[in-house]
């Protein structure tokens, strides 16, 4: 193991029997592709983390219904489900990605550097999934969990289903495992005076465009994006409902 990995395994706070999985959970396909040309389509899949993704997501949605269960038992499912759908959010795993200082150790191609990619929000949440999966399968769940349990601890003792209303987050990645573009937000009137002023915003995305309104232009687009979501669930229920019949 190289001096640097050695040092993000101590972050992680687990010594790893085999390396190859941490080394493999930080490599972008865009490090894959640039740097095993000549190698089949077998061996560049197997560099990258992508699959590790998979497997690092399961887990972790495993960890944090468990915690959040033990740690609100009276809760409601509905109440569990908007405090896991937070924590396991693209914008939390980035924070705390940033948090192990993820972004110095993945390696990405020389494009994917150009432009950013190591402070490139999915990209972090997707590469901690990984390193997550890499843990999973090195030393089993109870190391996964260990290792969860300590940099989820404050995000998992600050979760209450009202600080996880956040409507722009869960538009915004549902649109994108659509392969949409994220939302665009348009201040569409202001009425009032300046002491009690009230915003009407509207959400633009490619398939549609939803409004709402609040006392203050942070809290209209979140209506908005609200609205977009109830507009989106029937076209969704509608294709997933189409899928099974095929």
């Amino acid at each position: 193991m190289t001096p640097k990995l050695a040092k993000l395994e101590a972050l992680i706070g687990h010594r790893f029997a085999d390396a190859n999985l941490l080394e493999r959970a930080l490599t972008h396909r865009s490090w894959a592709y640039e740097n095993l040309q000549g190698e089949s389509d077998e061996a560049i899949r197997d560099a990258q983390n992508e699959s590790m993704e998979f497997v690092g997501d399961s887990v972790l949605g495993l960890m944090i219904a468990e915690r959040l269960y033990q740690n609100n038992p009276k809760s409601s499912e509905g109440d569990l489900t908007l405090m896991k759908h937070h924590l396991v959010s693209t914008t939390t795993l980035a924070r705390i990605a940033e948090n192990l200082g993820l972004g110095d150790y993945v390696r990405v191609g020389r494009g994917e550097e150009k432009t950013g990619g190591r402070k490139k929000q999915a990209l972090l949440a997707n590469t901690l999934e990984a390193v997550i999966a890499a843990v999973f399968l090195d030393g089993g769940y109870s190391a996964a969990r260990v290792f969860l349990g300590r940099i989820f601890a404050d995000e998992i003792r600050s979760a209450t289903p009202k600080n996880s209303l956040d409507y722009k987050t869960m538009l915004q990645e549902i649109l994108q495992a659509e392969k949409m573009t994220a939302p665009a937000y348009n201040v569409v009137k202001t009425d009032g005076p300046p002491h009690d002023r009230t915003f009407l915003v509207e959400a633009v995305w490619e398939t549609g465009k939803a409004r709402g309104t609040g006392t203050s232009i942070k809290a209209a687009e979140m209506m908005a994006a609200a609205e977009a979501l109830n507009m989106l669930a029937p076209q969704k229920e509608t294709k997933t409902k189409r899928v099974g019949k095929n």
